[in-house]
């Protein structure tokens, strides 16, 4: 295999493509990035076991590289049929709560790559796929194993490979003795040749002035040869595994299956199969798909409840959808009741519709007409289930980032809503928190009840001018009255995880907890009381070796505007104020707004642990730079203005307000302030260069830059190019390149899969970039995607990072790069 290395493009004279070596970046910077992880963790149903997972350190660009084959949205590895990006866990042991020890799990393969972990109904097994590479003269595979809580030890369910094409291939059923899993068919044969001489040309066509607009997707198929790869990679058999032997059982027939679901009590599944005609437009969550209810002892077919066509003529809204009945899903409190939701609008939010969404029940046998559940003036957005008489509907409303969410009574079909909630999804300081649901002995997440089944519990994330501080509510639902069970203290930040049922009267809380100087540990406390909490979790601190912690100060400024402002601030270690303003670097991602008090509302915790990711700006405090993380830029239209028609000013503003802040600290200075951003924040970043000269130098990574090639809605954005081209034209930093005076350096991985941020993007500007003699470096990542993952690449990313902000920021230099 040819060596992998970065591919650069340097804008100087002459300016020529380039391969150059991989680099490393200053050793505190290598240090920080491949600190260890923290393992993750997940608890079972009965909250008595943490299984705690080690997790995958970075892969290498060589394992990044393996085949992949981009077909209808999805990303898969030939190799294993499983996807080809995923993040694997490297290790599993058990705790049992609260105060066993951790004990590893044995029988685990060398190397284990494990993922989807799932915890059976009784909670005395795990469930989870673990996947082979391949080797010299042997495929991979993604198997299905389970371990055991009582033994400690892993085994292999089922010798028969997982179709793991969509992720999560097996289901436990609710007895805990049986799983259903997506498999490989048997027999299936060779893979067709991807690369098979054509047949023919691709042909698309459209008429008859039906609209079908989308925005802009990635890894579609494009020939009918990607649709025989798809179809021989994506097509699975399901079968039904005892847990005792392995023994395994096929229910019906091979198909593209994208999800199958037993109902709570056992009796049936509920597969969703994605048939032809297949679109080259649009991902394989708008392929045409039939919903069937098969008996889970024989495999059969009992009701086809429905078959749904192409979603090709969806409104680009965001909160469009396809007409006829979708959402499809077991009712999590019921033996087999399937639930559904069906727009009465024709999905499309611009008409003006008394009732937007009906949600309807059909319950098994599955002979009946459905039963209508709920008429919501408002989009539906999710259910939850508590009793017989006792469920929740979410609905919202995109134009105003409008949510309610009201109470039913299941028993009760058609009765008149009742509001529980109501409100801006943006005003997060008025938010009463999300109801807590837990696993019942089906394993299927209901709410959790108090006071006799009288309330409910709400965990919230607590944003205040101060800063988050979460909490756990009660609240009557025969008063409405709210009574507060717990709120996380300074100076701490812990989170609610999970009520936990102990021996004790009243449930106890599992919290995430963390400090300033402390990693994120897990704790056990009284939920009723403010009795001592204890540690279950003793996490390492990754960065001993830095003093432990990097100490932020949340800084409070306004815009010119008036709009409230934040953004954290990093200072190099030993720092004093003697020492003078500092080199500085800006990094920021703008979030758009309907309400302007909203937008100025104060959203993370000045008690949290920093944690410096790959996309962190923070490394380089370690170099002498003052660092602004997470400044923020909110972009505000009130009323019938949309927030992006004064973008640019908006964002201006935004950017000088926080160096203006910094300045007056005393921290900043003003002539060597750099911007960075991924994604939306590339694309920002290229806006303040081209439409203000307060920045040194600026770091786009994996952008998009001309927004004509987004047509049809790009983030927060949902108004077609046709209905907003002035918008469109003033927010493309493409047609302002002759604008650009100040050093940019553009990073884009070569396999970008988000929408909208096609490799192309980055091209195009940099070479609009060229031709108009501005000062540019163009680096090409081979194998990422829009996340960076291999090591060689994220250590190469710093380097590039630190030798462009040392040459344009700290050392102040003018002439293009070389």
């Amino acid at each position: 295999m040819k060596r992998l290395v970065p591919i650069l493009l340097l804008l100087a004279a002459p300016a020529m493509a380039q391969e150059t070596n991989y680099h490393e970046p200053p050793a505190a910077l290598r240090d920080l990035l491949l600190a260890p992880p923290t393992p993750r963790v997940s608890l079972a149903g009965n909250g008595q076991t943490l299984a705690i997972l080690a997790v995958q350190d970075f892969p290498t660009v060589a394992e990044l590289s393996q085949p992949e084959l981009r077909l209808a949205g999805l990303r898969l590895n030939p190799r294993t049929n499983g996807p080809s990006r995923a993040s694997y866990a490297v290790g599993l042991s058990f705790k049992q709560l609260p105060g066993g020890a951790e004990k590893p799990v044995t029988g685990l393969p060398a190397q284990a790559r494990i993922s989807s972990p799932s915890w059976s109904p009784d909670s005395r097994t795990l469930a989870f796929a673990l996947t082979t590479p391949a080797a010299e003269g042997q495929a991979g595979k993604v198997e299905l194993w389970v371990a055991d809580v009582a033994t400690g030890i892993a085994r292999r369910l089922l010798a028969t490979p997982l179709n793991d094409a969509f992720g999560s291939s097996f289901e436990w059923v609710s007895n805990s003795l049986t799983l259903l899993a997506r498999t490989v068919p048997a027999g299936r044969g060779t893979a067709p040749a991807a690369d098979a001489s054509p047949t023919g040309p691709a042909v698309q066509e459209t008429g008859g002035g039906r609209k079908s607009g989308a925005r802009t997707y990635q890894d579609l198929l494009k020939t009918p040869a990607d649709e025989r790869l798809f179809d021989y990679y994506a097509t699975a058999q399901l079968v039904k595994v005892q847990l005792a032997d392995g023994a395994a059982q096929p229910l019906g027939q091979p198909g593209v299956l994208r999800t199958t679901s037993p109902s709570p009590d056992g009796r049936y599944v509920l597969v969703r199969a994605v048939h032809k005609p297949y679109s080259y437009t649009l991902p394989v969550s708008s392929f045409p798909q039939r919903l069937d209810v098969l008996d889970l002892s024989s495999g059969q077919v009992v009701k086809t409840v429905a078959d749904l066509p192409l979603a090709d003529n969806v409104p680009t809204n965001f909160d469009a959808v396809p007409t006829g009945p979708r959402e499809h899903a077991w009712r999590t409190d019921a033996p087999a009741t399937l639930y559904y939701a069906e727009a009465q609008d024709g999905g499309d939010p611009k008409k003006t519709a008394p009732v937007r969404d009906k949600v309807y029940l059909l319950p098994a046998p599955f002979s009946g007409p459905a039963q209508e559940l709920a008429a919501l003036p408002l989009r539906y957005a999710g259910m939850s289930w508590g009793t017989d008489h006792l469920a929740l509907a979410d609905g919202y409303r995109w134009a105003d980032r409008h949510e309610t969410t009201w109470q039913l009574d299941p028993a009760s079909t058609g009765q008149p809503l009742q509001v529980l909630f109501d409100g801006s999804s943006q005003d997060t300081y008025h938010n009463p928190g999300t109801p807590y649901l837990h696993r019942n002995a089906q394993g299927r997440p209901v709410l959790a009840l108090g006071a006799g089944g009288q309330s409910i519990y709400l965990f919230g994330q607590g944003a205040s001018p101060e800063g988050d501080r979460p909490f756990v509510d009660e609240l009557n639902l025969q008063t409405k009255q709210t009574t507060r069970r717990w709120r996380s203290e300074a100076p701490y930040y812990e989170v609610p995880v999970a009520l936990v049922e102990t021996t004790k009267k009243t449930p106890e809380l599992l919290t995430r907890r963390e400090a300033v100087d402390q990693v994120p540990n897990y704790y056990l406390r009284p939920l009723a009381s403010k009795g001592k909490s204890l540690a279950l979790t003793y996490f390492a601190n990754p960065y001993a070796k830095f003093g432990g912690s990097f100490r932020k100060q949340v800084l409070h400024y306004k815009r010119a505007d008036g709009v409230d402002l934040t953004a954290n601030l990093y200072l190099p270690p030993g720092y004093k104020k003697t020492d003078g303003p500092l080199p500085t670097l800006m990094e920021a991602y703008p979030v758009e707004f309907k309400d302007k008090a909203n937008a100025g509302q104060v959203s993370g915790s000045p008690y949290s642990f920093t944690r410096v990711s790959w996309a962190s700006p923070v490394f380089w405090v370690t170099q002498g730079y003052a660092v602004l993380e997470n400044a923020t830029v909110p972009i505000v239209g009130e009323g019938s203005a949309e927030p992006n028609d004064t973008y640019t000013e908006q964002l201006v503003s935004s950017a000088k307000a926080a160096i203006d802040e910094g300045q007056r600290l005393g921290v900043v200075d003003p002539s060597r302030v750099a911007v960075m951003g991924h994604s939306y924040g590339a694309f920002m970043t290229a806006n303040l260069l081209a439409h203000s000269s307060l920045f040194k130098a600026g770091i786009a990574r994996s952008g998009a830059y001309n927004r004509t090639l987004t047509p049809y809605g790009f983030q927060g954005e949902e108004r077609t190019y046709w209905q907003a081209k002035g918008v469109y034209d003033a927010m493309s930093p493409f047609n302002f390149a002759d604008k650009i005076k100040t050093p940019i350096l553009l990073i884009h991985g070569e396999a970008d899969n988000n929408s909208g941020t096609f490799p192309i993007q980055s091209e195009r500007f940099y070479a609009a970039l060229k031709g108009q003699g501005a000062t540019a470096r163009y680096v090409v990542l081979p194998a990422e995607a829009h996340s960076y993952a291999a090591r060689e690449n994220l250590l190469h990313m710093l380097w590039e990072m630190d030798t462009w902000l040392d040459k344009y920021v700290k050392h102040g230099e003018d002439k293009p790069a070389q």
